[in-house]
């Protein structure tokens, strides 16, 4: 059963979109929006908040108390590959890095439609190898996201993979959207459900990221990719979200590929209730859950 913090969460969440009357939101509403909702966060006084510059891409560094230096998740954001930034996931990665004991890299990946696919997989790939020329171990990296950023995992794992560089530990995958042609059953039966996905709005978004490409290109939608090869898997994904599909389906490619692949659906979750670890036990519990998945793999 759920419990009265999440209930109340989503009540916001499903008031909130209520009070659109149905229209939906510019992308530019949808940026601001995104950025007031996470600024009402508070972050750890405890973490350690530096910026970067990665290869020109901007970046921070997070670090909680816990974090031994030479470990990092490289984690990326989620926001339809249109919004979202390190300040949209500065709290879950504070308290990632607690739980996992490692250092937190969050870039700002070009976005869409100024920058249409594959401008994100390019600077995350950059990011990445600037992390092992910097002298990272690949086996004391995750690489992790949520939504679209875990998607965006994805094609990164896959691009590493093609091109011969070494792999990290793992990935971790929450709520991933792998499906942009959004052709997963759950985008229907779950909608009514899932206070944060609006799936008409989500077809929107994937044409703005494709760009001129097909929506079925395998590092656009890695449910088309070949999953062989790649490092062990940690996903999370919510019972009552409209991506549920495309977690399932892609656990089920690559387990069928061969990958290691640790599975868990959250009863009476919704899209990417992670964020919300502040406020709701489901949350919170499962963010340390994938802390100790990442400390499991990187500590050994």
């Amino acid at each position: 059963m759920a419990s009265p913090e999440s209930l109340a969460v989503r009540k916001v969440l499903f008031d909130q979109a209520a009070a659109r009357s149905g229209k939906r939101p510019s992308l530019e509403e949808l940026r601001q929006g995104s950025e007031a909702m996470f600024s009402r966060f508070p972050v750890d006084p405890e973490a350690v908040i530096g910026k970067a510059a990665i290869e020109g891409i901007p970046a921070e560094w997070v670090t909680a108390p816990t974090a031994v230096n030479d470990r990092v998740l490289l984690y990326l954001h989620g926001g339809g590959y249109c919004y979202g930034s390190c300040n949209t996931r500065r709290d879950l990665a504070v308290r990632l890095s607690r739980n996992g004991g490692v250092r937190v890299l969050l870039p700002e990946f070009r976005l869409a439609p100024e920058h249409c696919f594959p401008a994100a997989v390019d600077d995350v790939v950059r990011v990445y190898r600037w992390l092992i020329s910097s002298g990272f171990a690949a086996d004391r990296i995750v690489v992790g996201g949520d939504s679209s950023g875990g998607g965006l995992a994805v094609a990164l794992l896959v691009s590493l993979r093609d091109a011969g560089d070494p792999l990290p530990a793992a990935g971790v995958l929450l709520s991933p959207w792998t499906d942009l042609e959004a052709s997963g059953e759950s985008m229907v039966t779950r909608a009514e459900f899932d206070p944060l996905i609006d799936p008409e709005a989500l077809r929107t978004l994937a044409l703005l990221y494709a760009g001129d490409a097909d929506v079925r290109h395998p590092l656009i939608s890695p449910i088309y990719a070949d999953l062989h090869e790649l490092p062990p898997l940690l996903v999370h994904v919510g019972r009552d979200e409209c991506l549920l599909d495309d977690s399932v389906r892609l656990v089920r490619r690559a387990q069928a590929a061969g990958v290691d692949v640790s599975f868990k659906i959250w009863e009476d979750m919704w899209h990417t209730f992670q964020v919300f670890a502040g406020s709701v036990p489901e949350a919170f519990s499962a963010v340390a859950e994938i802390g100790a998945y990442v400390a499991a793999k990187v500590g050994s």
